[in-house]
């Protein structure tokens, strides 16, 4: 979601090809949103912090809530997968995608999510 809003990233291009070329549901934890909105205003400024913050109102992707159950999840991650270190937004994106079946990640960090091993497959698809 940062390489879309930062036309100078070496990943803009492929990331925003992606929003415009997925035809599945754009499903976003509340925990990425708050993050790639602080990423966003600190270093793009709060203008465009606040155009990202329109599009998500504005439904471009579907928020999803941490669930109560997701929790105790994102904790067994962030334990399990210590030593990338794993964190808790990334945590709560496969606590999410594990909760709703999800096989496909958007993400550019394949170090951490080729890693890990979900619950309900082998491994995560990941795009772009």
């Amino acid at each position: 979601m940062y390489a879309v809003a930062d036309s100078g990233d070496r990943h803009h291009r492929a990331c925003r090809s992606l929003l415009e070329d997925y035809t599945g549901a754009l499903v976003v934890p509340t925990l990425v949103v708050g993050e790639v909105g602080y990423l966003i205003g600190s270093r793009l400024g709060p203008d465009i912090e606040a155009r990202f913050l329109a599009g998500v109102a504005g439904g471009d992707v579907k928020i999803e809530k941490v669930s109560d159950g997701d929790w105790n999840r994102i904790a067994e991650l962030a334990a399990q997968y210590r030593d990338l270190p794993l964190g808790t937004v990334d945590a709560s994106v496969v606590a999410a995608a594990e909760r709703l079946g999800a096989t496909t990640i958007a993400t550019l960090d394949r170090r951490d999510f080729s890693v890990i091993r979900p619950t309900h497959v082998d491994a995560f698809e990941l795009v772009p």
